[in-house]
């Protein structure tokens, strides 16, 4: 089965696609499965139990399990994100009421470094919500998991390319007839989650006592309008991409893009070409965006855990600057010359999710790779079609560099930033 840019754009909740959304899924896909559970053994393994509590792993296996989804749930339902849930006990929810045991074991599934098991059954979330069961992992490659059909197959941006077509003109050959109405529901989705941060302020759950900063910046932004700052523009794209990741990290809804803890790049991007270029084709700038996320997630990975934050806040960069590139009349050379420049100057981008929690340092992590993304659209428009670096290169690049990675510092708060500032997280006691 192939990727489509429904998959890679999908609606859900916070604080991580493949930490919250992805366990989510298996949990209902194992009751689509096996019916409802009397009783429930869970057992998270590698990041999703060095850094579940923080995700809410624990929060979305269980809700899942007694009838939500990710688009059905919402952050007021309880237990709500960063209640410590006792690691066995009963939970209700409209499929009904469970009994249940979860266990943290910090090892990793030799397979992914996502694992969890719900009575002897195992799934793998292999990031941006994604999920694959043990008979998928299995016979998982790159191919396998990506080969799609349609008009204009493709594994690599060298393949789409030799098509000689726009890039939109080959995305919608290749997807379902109604992907504009999943393309308008995810813009109205990233609008609405950018309002919800300019206006929800507080401190977001988890123990850090990180302050949402952006109701204050947006007050200040609109009070500023008037005065001549050649830097405003970007002021306001830190702003909104500041907005989705606070909503994002207090388990708000957002759409994963393609993964939560990179959730605020492309919106933030979108905001720019809306308020500061003369028109923003939404559908447009997703179809190139996703040619990208697909010949990323082919041949590399979307999973912070596995190749470290350059396969999110990296992916997401390339994604929007593909986006950006596109709607600025970019030929598809420089869209593809745009994603590379915005995935190469963010390899080696570590995952070190301070106390386990998406706040430090992804939040403000999503500005910055958000304003990454525009200056590489902005470099690809005078190129002349050349590129010493091409975006394959830089895609299997990033794919070898996450292998190189030490695990510590792939999402499991054992290294970096996490243990430098003395919060690396702990297991509760199961």
């Amino acid at each position: 089965m192939g990727i489509s840019v429904v998959d890679l754009f999908s609606i859900g909740i916070g604080p991580s696609s493949s930490h919250t959304v992805g366990p989510m899924r298996a949990a209902a896909e194992y009751v689509g499965e096996h019916g409802l559970p009397g009783s429930a053994h869970i057992t998270l393994r590698g990041s999703l139990a060095l850094t579940g509590r923080g995700h809410g792993t624990d929060r979305a296996v269980l809700l899942g399990l007694v009838g939500w989804t990710p688009t059905t749930v919402s952050a007021d339902v309880a237990p709500v994100l960063g209640e410590r849930i006792p690691t066995s006990g009963t939970i209700s929810g409209p499929a009904g009421t469970i009994d249940y045991e979860l266990v943290f074991d910090p090892e990793p599934a030799p397979e992914h470094p996502n694992c969890l098991t719900i009575n002897g059954v195992d799934y793998f979330s292999i990031g941006g919500g994604f999920i694959l069961d043990r008979a998928g992992m299995s016979s998982r490659t790159h191919a396998a998991e990506a080969d799609a059909p349609g008009a204009y197959p493709f594994d690599s941006w060298a393949e789409l390319e030799a098509y000689g077509r726009d890039v939109e003109e080959i995305m919608r050959a290749n997807e379902p007839a109604d992907v504009d109405k999943h393309l308008d529901a995810v813009w109205a989705t990233m609008q609405d989650c950018v309002r919800a941060g300019l206006s929800t302020p507080g401190t977001l759950p988890g123990g850090l006592n990180v302050a949402r900063r952006a109701p204050a910046m947006y007050e200040r932004l609109s009070a500023e309008t008037s005065k001549l700052d050649p830097m405003n523009a970007m002021d306001w794209v830190n702003l909104y991409a500041l907005a989705v990741n606070e909503e994002n990290a207090a388990g708000g809804r957002v759409v994963t893009a393609p993964t939560n803890g990179a959730a605020g790049i492309i919106p933030a991007v979108m905001h720019y070409a809306k308020d500061f270029l003369p028109s923003l084709d939404h559908r447009r700038f997703l179809l190139a965006a996703g040619a990208v996320g697909i010949v990323v997630k082919k041949n590399a990975s979307i999973s912070g855990a596995e190749v470290g934050c350059q396969g999110e806040v990296g992916s997401a960069a390339a994604m929007a600057a593909a986006g950006l590139a596109a709607t600025m009349g970019c030929s598809t050379t420089q869209i593809g010359n745009a994603a590379e420049i915005a995935l190469e100057h963010n390899l080696g981008l570590t995952c070190d999710p301070v106390g386990g929690l998406v706040q430090i340092p992804c939040i403000e992590r999503n500005a910055i790779g958000a304003v990454k993304a525009i200056n590489a659209a902005r470099l690809a428009q005078f190129s002349d079609d050349t590129q010493r670096v091409s975006l394959d290169v830089a895609v299997e690049t990033m794919a070898q560099t996450g292998r190189d990675m030490m695990s510590k510092y792939k999402e499991t708060s054992m290294g970096g930033l996490a243990v430098a500032l003395g919060m690396p997280v702990s297991l509760p006691e199961c």
